[in-house]
Order: structure tokens, then sequence, then C-alpha cells
């Protein structure tokens, strides 16, 4: 679904997405990391600069690093990183792009439970004047960080009624609404092999 909103692939038969005016205004984070193996930390978080041929934001980059906790591993290789490192690499990139419209596809799972919170914490932050389409299995990521969420089910996949969750983005672990909303997520989920699409609109 993200592929095809991106225009990465095309629709089977017929069909297109329009956003605005152009695809630039997307940045996609997809499920594997996609760094190149050849560059940096550092240098993978400035790539989309680079292959349009723009000076990158070096303070930026070290600032979206530091965010992200890997102040120490700037000038390192992608074989030195852990999993979660990796993901967490390929989260400032997509940050780095600034863009308003942005697509993750389970962009915090590679994390451990407290990284992934604090990162969810800081994307919400960053990306709070976004529209945002975020693909992910986890029901309490989805009602922290949605402003509407559908479950995705059938062949072909069909959108349920959009759950609405209150309060402002990313809502406290703590809330009981939240963790109601996890406890009705997880018993749609059960009912079949479903998977959760998580939106937040400018």
């Amino acid at each position: 679904l993200l592929r095809l909103i991106a225009g990465l692939q095309p629709f089977e038969a017929g069909g297109r997405v329009s956003i605005g005016e152009t695809s630039a205004k997307i940045a996609y984070m997809a499920q594997q990391d996609l760094l190149m193996p050849w560059l940096s930390v550092l240098d993978n978080v400035m790539l989309g600069a680079r292959l349009r041929s723009e000076r990158p934001e070096k303070t930026r980059a070290f600032d979206l690093l530091a965010r992200v906790g890997l102040t120490a591993n700037v000038h390192d290789l992608p074989t030195k990183l852990s999993g979660g490192m990796r993901q967490r690499t390929a989260l400032a990139r997509t940050l780095m792009e600034d863009r308003p419209v942005v697509l993750m596809d389970e962009p915090f799972s590679a994390l451990d439970a407290i990284t992934r919170v604090r990162l969810q914490d800081m994307a919400a932050e960053l990306l709070k004047d976004r529209t945002v389409l975020l693909v992910t299995h986890d029901p309490l990521e989805a009602l922290r960080l949605g402003d509407r969420i559908h479950v995705l089910a059938g062949r072909p996949v069909t959108l349920d009624e959009p759950l609405i969750p209150v309060g402002v983005r990313p809502r406290d672990l703590h809330d009981p609404a939240v963790l109601a909303g996890q406890a009705d997520l997880l018993e749609r989920l059960s009912a079949a092999n479903l998977i959760l699409l998580g939106e937040t609109a400018a």
C-alpha cells in the first residue's frame, strides 16, 4: 500500500494516487532500513540531499542523530550497527527529508520497548504538522500516534470504519482510554490475520 502511494510500483488494474502537486512531497521509510553499506551513518542520513545535488544540512543531520541516540556512531558503516541502530539511522534519514507527507512501514519494530516509546514521542513531535501514514502491527503504537486507525482486512483489502482516539499525540501509556482501545484492537486483530493503518493529518 505504501509503495503504491509513494509511486514505487504501478497499480495492477489501473488507478492512481494524487497527493498535492507532486510525489516529491513524500518521504518514505520502508520496513527494511535500505542503508547504503559503503556510506557512514552520517552520510546515509544526508543521502537524499546528495542524490538531489543539494548541499546537505550537516548540523540538522547531527541533531537528528543525537535525537535517536547515535552521536557516537556517526562515522560507523552500517555493518557495525545492530538492527535497532540501523532502524534508528533510517528514521533519522526519513526525518531529515522534512516532507509534508511521510509514509512509514513498521518504523519502530526493531527497537527495544523503552527506546521505542522514546522515539515514538520524538517522531510525534517532529512530525506534528505533517500528514503521516504509518503501518504497524502494534495496537498500542497505533493508539499513541494515530488520529484515525483503520484495520486492513480481506483480499482485496478493505478498510473498516476508523477508530478515532481522543487526546493529543503522543498519548499517555497510562491513559485508560488508550488501554481500553488497545484491548478492543487486539480483539479485532485476533479475529483474523489483520494489520493496522494509523494516520495523522496535518
